[in-house]
């Protein structure tokens, strides 16, 4: 079966650091664009970052940029996300995905929920003020 699964979250204080990573298996990870998103209780899924699949292009959301790296090695099949300078606002629960688009990935197509499939179940980031 197709699957992902999220690691590397946790609590941390504001200014603080961590990187989240995402363990792919049942595809051929280097076929296809990834991306993470976040969704924070009450609030809707929000795209964070995307890579291509090649890891050569990038995407952030304005809020994180400056502060998050995407990354990914296709030989391990992992996608990984830095995140530093980490605010109160950062707290939700962080999901890596497939995306489903080829050559649309990119604005406005990356940030749409319905571009991507076979969501992990997430990892919990707690920022302290």
């Amino acid at each position: 079966q197709v699957q992902l699964v999220e690691s590397g979250g946790g609590l941390v204080q504001a200014g603080g650091s961590l990187r989240l990573s995402c363990a792919a298996s049942g595809r051929t990870f280097s076929s296809y664009h990834m991306a993470w998103f976040r969704q924070a209780p009450g609030k809707s899924r929000e795209f964070v970052a995307g890579i291509t699949r090649s890891g050569a292009g990038t995407h952030y959301t304005d809020s994180v940029k400056g502060r998050f790296t995407i990354s990914r090695d296709n030989g391990k099949n992992m996608v990984y996300l830095q995140m530093n300078s980490l605010k109160s606002e950062d707290t939700a629960v962080y999901y890596c995905a497939f995306a489903k688009l080829g050559s649309a990935f990119g604005v406005p197509n990356v940030y749409d929920l319905r571009n991507y499939d076979n969501w992990g179940q997430g990892t919990q980031v707690t920022i302290s003020s």
